[in-house]
């Protein structure tokens, strides 16, 4: 079960770091994605930090599970309020943050499954 663990945790670590480097770097999909359902552009690299600091405690939860069970919950907070933010404003681009999501929850699970 820990091999499951590990295969999504790095999957989700190397989309919360992919997704974090498309707010930082302000790539233009990025930009009018969320723009779209109403982030000011200025403020948009800030939500790289949280995505940041969830895959840093993934990687810490590896080695000691309550910080990745703690990680996974902030992942999975973000993004239910990421894909109600897409559904508020009825934009149907929130595959990305959707899947996100069902990663962080599969983390999550899996995380608590093999402490």
């Amino acid at each position: 079960m820990f091999i499951a663990t590990l295969i999504v945790t790095v999957l989700l670590v190397g989309g919360l770091l992919g997704s974090a480097a498309g707010k930082v770097t302000k790539q233009a999909a990025v930009l009018t994605n969320l723009t779209n359902v109403g982030v000011p552009e200025k403020r948009i690299p800030l939500l790289a930090i949280p995505e940041t600091a969830g895959a840093l405690g993934l990687v810490g939860g590896l080695f000691w599970w309550p910080i990745g069970v703690a990680a996974a919950i902030g992942i999975i907070v973000y993004f239910v309020l990421a894909v109600s933010a897409h559904v508020r404003v009825k934009d149907k681009n929130f595959a990305p943050a959707l899947f996100l999501l069902v990663l962080g929850i599969a983390a999550l699970i899996l995380r608590i499954a093999t402490h």
